[in-house]
């Protein structure tokens, strides 16, 4: 296993760097390394690496998850307001419907199937799409129209409105039939998600203030191993109490940042963030070099034009909801564009469910 993490580690890494180097994003380099070294083409990883590769992934996310929370302007937030409520679910609906049209004409299967099919990979991957936008938010770019901190907002509610979504579509292919319980866990998961994370960021806020208060120092370095696993407890949570209530535990995560930020001193909340941002450069490579090793190309390769195409004009559709979306705004034509093209990777979501119906 140590022999797989040094690869993971340091392959990730130099190829990052040589792709960076040649002006193309550092992530391509990742996600490349770990394709070749997947069991489905060098095989140089351990079994026991690939056994655990799904928590080692999320381990990732919800460090880029506080990073993005503590990065977040709630004001911004509250500027942007009708974009981001539409961009959870909008593009996403508009992508399904791609599929429920034509996989059947393209791909033989019905219409159900072909809403699986869509539910999966409708989803847009807050792995991909959350530290380019806290890296914007950082460099300030595009933060006047709030450009990044809409995407955020509705790349994190968009996975959870799929998920439940495939859950039902599931259900209906195994012969069962949909429930309105079902489509209510969509709201109820959200708000849930966002109290839950509340109360437990003012809980650790409390924690470092009474601690400052009574001259007890707690080190930032401590404070974030506290956020941590307060963070994998909430994450917990969501796995919990899945058979009795639906809670979002990326919400959950995001937002007990948000509270610690919005009521700490500016200076504690920059140094947490600072302290994420280092820790997110060793959790970047594990996470895409994860991914690309969860590829089997294979299939890829198999699939055929059918599929690739299928997949092309489900990503129309996609662009199309998202331009439904900034209707009304006040971007221009190339920030629509961008909000476009930022809406449409796929990663993590699809690694994690894709499997479920085979």
């Amino acid at each position: 296993m140590l022999l797989s993490l040094a690869i993971i580690i340091l392959l990730g890494l130099s190829v990052a760097a040589i792709v960076d180097k040649i002006g193309l994003p550092r992530i391509i380099g990742m996600l490349g390394v770990g394709i070749i070294i997947s069991p489905y083409v060098l095989d140089l990883l351990d079994p026991k690496i690939l056994g655990i590769s799904s928590e080692l992934r999320q381990i990732a996310l919800i460090i880029i998850l506080v990073k993005a929370g503590l990065s977040l302007n709630l004001s911004d937030l509250k500027r942007v307001g009708r974009p981001a409520v539409m961009m959870s679910f909008v593009p996403a609906c508009c992508e399904i419907i791609g599929y429920v049209v034509f996989a059947p004409l393209l791909l033989g299967v019905n219409r159900v199937e072909a809403a699986v099919m869509g539910a999966v990979l409708s989803a847009v991957s807050p792995a991909v799409v959350v530290p380019r936008m806290v890296k914007l938010i950082e460099e300030k770019c595009g933060t006047q129209k709030s450009i990044p901190q809409m995407i955020l907002a509705g790349a994190s509610c968009d996975d959870i409105f799929v998920i439940v979504l495939f859950s039902t579509f599931v259900t209906m292919a195994q012969g069962g039939s949909a429930r309105m319980a079902d489509f209510l866990n969509i709201p109820v998961s959200i708000v849930l998600g966002i109290l839950l994370g509340a109360i437990a960021g003012y809980c650790i806020y409390l924690l470092f203030e009474k601690s400052y208060q009574h001259h007890f120092m707690i080190r930032n370095s401590t404070k974030v191993i506290i956020l941590l696993g307060v963070s994998f407890l909430l994450m917990s949570v969501e796995t919990l109490v899945k058979p009795y209530v639906a809670v979002s535990g990326l919400l959950a995560v995001v937002a007990a940042a948000c509270i610690i930020k919005l009521k700490s001193v500016n200076s504690v909340s920059a140094r947490l963030s600072e302290k994420f941002g280092k820790l997110w450069i060793g959790a970047e490579v594990m996470l895409f070099v994860l991914v690309g090793a969860a590829v089997d190309v294979r299939y890829t390769l198999s699939a055929g034009g059918a599929a690739v195409l299928m997949i092309f004009i489900a990503l129309i559709f996609r662009a199309v909801g998202v331009f439904l979306c900034l209707l009304g705004t006040d971007l221009n034509a190339k920030e629509r564009l961008f909000c476009i093209i930022a809406y449409l990777p796929k990663a993590t979501v699809q690694a994690a469910i894709g499997s479920e119906f085979l």
